[in-house]
């Protein structure tokens, strides 16, 4: 059986990943700031939660992240930046993920295949960016990326069957994104969640480090 992990289970993506993988048979364990105080903003917070597991997991997913942090909304231009809106969202949705990895680390099996994915999101990508905008939002997905990628690198010494990987869910239709679609397409939670494991499930080690949308197409850094 599949044992994944879910961090961020709570959330509006990862409640529906954690429900999709289920129904597909997944032994699933989930983690969220709500029922098991793992705030990925506090590197204390994720120890601690991940001292409660044993064993090990052939999926790892980070379905955590934010767009709008303590009242700081996406920019519309260069000159709204602040840092503390800067700040924010690095340590949300770059950081926080890449110390989600750091930790997990240890729960990822070196004889067998086994992945971790974070949720990026496609505004991050430096090659699509055509419209500018969101710039500390598109900055923290574009710095995840980097981490994700690097970390990969490292990861294919220690663990030679793992596939370590940035998702691009699409826009979803959750509380995250309600005041900013209206221009874009959406899917339901459910949609996106089982839309994400089938790209999963066609990885292989020949895909860690790279970038994916949810139709299993690569996304340019």
């Amino acid at each position: 059986m599949t044992r994944t992990l879910i961090i961020g289970a709570s959330g509006g993506i990862g409640s529906a990943l954690t429900q999709a993988a289920q129904k597909r048979g997944h032994d699933v364990t989930g983690l969220s700031r709500s029922a098991d105080g793992l705030d990925v903003t506090d590197e204390t917070s994720i120890e601690r939660a991940f001292s409660t597991l044993s064993g090990e997991f052939d999926k790892i997913i980070c379905a955590t992240g934010a767009l709008v942090i303590d009242g700081h909304e996406p920019e519309k231009s260069i000159d709204a930046l602040t840092s503390d809106g800067l700040t924010l969202q690095f340590r949300t949705n770059a950081m926080g993920p890449a110390l989600v990895l750091k930790h997990a680390l240890p729960f990822l099996p070196r004889d067998h295949p086994a992945t971790f994915a974070a949720l990026s999101a496609r505004v991050g990508s430096v090659g699509d960016n055509r419209i500018g905008g969101w710039h500390s939002y598109r900055a923290a997905k574009a710095a995840l990326n980097q981490l994700i990628h690097g970390a990969s690198i490292e990861l294919a010494r220690t663990h030679k069957q793992a596939t370590c990987v940035c998702l691009h869910p699409g826009t979803v239709e959750t509380d995250f994104t309600a005041k900013y679609a209206s221009r874009h397409k959406t899917v339901p939670a459910s949609q996106a969640a089982e839309n994400l494991l089938n790209v999963l499930d066609g990885l292989t080690p020949a895909d860690s480090g790279k970038f994916f949308d949810y139709s299993g197409t690569q996304v340019p850094w």
